[in-house]
């Protein structure tokens, strides 16, 4: 099983009117676990969770897509929202509503210790993991893991730059989870806002010997690019397509890079030992391709197993 932790959004979407906004269930782990689900993996959402029309609204699209709640808790505080402007290519902008929601009130006691036994990966990242207070104990639990060596860690950290009230402590909090992580998948333009004055190449490949067994930086239409400890760089082009937004574009790059290292067996805490390019190739070329699938439909919604192999032209019955 995979375990995603973090916060869940109500995404509003501007549907292109002066003042028309579409609700939308988001936030990014409620995205991964919703894509690896949707491909496929087991997976189970640690999160807390609003009660009210909103948070019925997001359990039914996670029941939906499969995602086991039995780790979520329920909660009386609001659903954080975020309000979603597109620009003409469809890339996104937000602006969030977080003062008293639901998402940083993290009690120690909350969070399961130990995991389930069956837990094979546990994936963090976003605001959660780096906002407080709630990204205190979100850490503690991926040291713990860690420490335990039981699963494999992987980390997005999915910067919000209207949420950064430090820069110096964020960067702090953020590169604490890199060195705990055996995964980590990062955007050029997170790497750009940590370190302004270095290129996102050069940071991701200084990310790569600080724990990580292998980082993956993406940078939308420039395709992906994976750093391993003592390899050469790996690249592999974005898919072509239509675009009618970006967003969950990199939530589902996560999510169809587990689930590629999950078809291949992979997917616990030894699964990347030897893992060679050619393998390595066709996983980013799978995810690749999962967050193009989720570009050319509005809102983060990412394709089915089907969807996936049939865009890849596999036979869904093998």
């Amino acid at each position: 099983m995979l375990i995603v932790c973090g916060e869940a959004v109500l995404d509003l979407i501007s549907d292109g009117s002066a003042a028309g906004y579409q609700a939308h269930p988001g936030g990014s782990p409620v995205n991964v676990a919703v894509g690896a689900a949707r491909l496929g993996i087991p997976t189970a959402l640690l999160a807390r969770l609003s009660t009210g029309h909103f948070g019925d609204l997001l359990r039914t699209h996670l029941a939906d897509a499969g995602v086991d709640l039995r780790l979520s808790i329920s909660v009386a505080e609001p659903m954080t929202l975020a309000v979603v402007s597109l620009d003409s290519p469809g890339a996104a902008d937000y602006e969030f509503y977080v003062q008293g929601t639901a998402d940083w009130g993290w009690q120690r006691s909350e969070l399961p210790d130990p995991l389930p036994e069956e837990t094979r990966a546990l994936h963090v990242g976003s605001i959660s993991s780096w906002r407080d207070p709630g990204a205190g104990p979100i850490a503690e639990v991926v040291l713990r893991e860690r420490q335990r060596g039981a699963v494999l860690i992987s980390l997005d950290p999915n910067l919000r730059p209207a949420l950064v009230e430090n820069p110096g402590r964020t960067r702090a909090l953020v590169e604490r989870l890199v060195r705990l992580a055996h995964i980590v998948k990062v955007s050029a333009d997170d790497l750009h806002r940590l370190y302004p004055d270095h290129h996102p190449d050069a940071a991701a490949l200084r990310w790569s010997t600080a724990g990580p067994a292998l980082v993956v930086l993406t940078a939308s239409a420039l395709g992906a690019r994976a750093y391993r400890p003592g390899r050469p760089a790996l690249s592999v082009p974005a898919r072509p397509g239509p675009v009618v937004d970006t967003v969950g574009a990199g939530d589902a790059f996560t999510a169809g890079l587990l689930s590629a290292l999950a078809d291949r067996g992979r997917l616990h805490r030894h699964g990347l030992d030897k893992l060679e390019d050619a393998e390595l190739h066709t996983v980013l070329t799978s995810a690749a391709l999962v967050a193009g699938l989720s570009c050319a439909r509005p809102g983060a919604d990412p394709p089915t197993r089907q969807e996936r192999d049939s865009a890849a032209g596999l036979d869904p019955s093998g």
